[in-house]
């Protein structure tokens, strides 16, 4: 009977050590699964946060790219957000999400590309700059040094017309007064005279203007007070305004002319003393002339 029962006995203790076996091989696996698995979670752990910091590191790139292109500058900062964004992502993505990993590790890639691009943008503006403001300054110097040349120029100009305009004045000479009688003869006796006559001669000059020229006489009398046979006529000489006793215009075409101007008091006549005559253009003074009647 013992026989028997330990011939039952044996299978079944086979068994129980058969599947004790497969226990332990299977815990075994399990265990080298767990331990797997954490391995692979710390390493993707490892692989988010390497991948914060590269963005994190990214971010500060583009923070310190800056140009002064205003065009440049809206790009740079549309960039910017696109890293805070992606910033943003991988912070709310599990690091067991290795696809969502994978995909971020690629638009960082792109984003490093685009700033890599920016940078050698910046830089040839930069160098852009430099020369432009380089050419700027040597421009400025140049116009500098222009302006005093032209400034010199004009004034040496400025001289030089002054003197054409002041050697272009006709000058008057031999300037002499006379009176004449009713017979148109020349008399020194004030109880006679009909008119006073003026004669002078306008010099040549080459550089003067040509044309018609108006000369004016100014006539005083033996009590200084100008004469002008009841009439006030005014004329303009070298910008001063003044009154004028009788004129005349004379055809002026460089070469020296005599002229000559009468002058009658009005009906009015004339008294003993000297009398004065000034002739004048309206560049200026030509001359003066004195003339006694007894």
């Amino acid at each position: 009977m013992e026989t028997n029962s330990n011939n039952a006995k044996s299978p079944l203790k086979g068994i129980v050590i058969a599947l004790s076996v497969v226990a332990a091989i299977l815990l075994g696996v399990l265990i080298y699964i767990w331990v797997d698995r954490n391995a692979l979670i710390d390493d993707l752990t490892i692989e988010k946060d390497q991948l914060t910091e590269q963005l994190g590191e990214l971010q500060m790139d583009y923070q310190n790219l800056s140009s002064n292109n205003d065009s440049l500058n809206v790009e740079l900062a549309r960039e910017r957000e696109k890293v805070e964004q992606l910033i943003e992502r991988v912070k709310k993505t599990e690091a067991t999400n290795r696809a969502k990993i994978r995909q971020y590790e690629k638009e960082l890639g792109t984003l490093r590309s685009i700033m890599k691009h920016y940078i050698v943008q910046i830089d040839s503006l930069n160098t852009l700059n430099v020369a432009l403001r380089k050419d700027a300054a040597q421009a400025r110097e140049q116009a500098k040094k222009s302006q005093a040349k032209y400034e010199e120029l004009s004034k040496t100009t400025d001289e030089y017309a002054k003197q054409i305009e002041k050697g272009a004045v006709v000058k008057g000479r031999g300037v002499m007064m006379s009176a004449i009688n009713s017979s148109n003869k020349e008399t020194d006796r004030s109880s006679r005279v009909e008119k006073l006559k003026t004669c002078l001669n306008l010099v040549e000059n080459a550089l003067a203007e040509r044309g018609p020229r108006q000369v004016y006489i100014r006539v005083k009398g033996p009590d200084g007070i100008l004469m002008t046979g009841g009439q006030q006529k005014i004329f303009e000489a070298a910008g001063e305004q003044m009154i004028y006793s009788a004129s005349r215009e004379v055809d002026y075409q460089g070469t020296e002319v005599e002229i000559c101007i009468y002058f009658d008091n009005g009906g009015q006549p004339f008294v003993k003393g000297v009398y004065t005559v000034d002739a004048y253009t309206k560049e200026g003074k030509l001359g003066s002339a004195d003339l006694l009647l007894k």
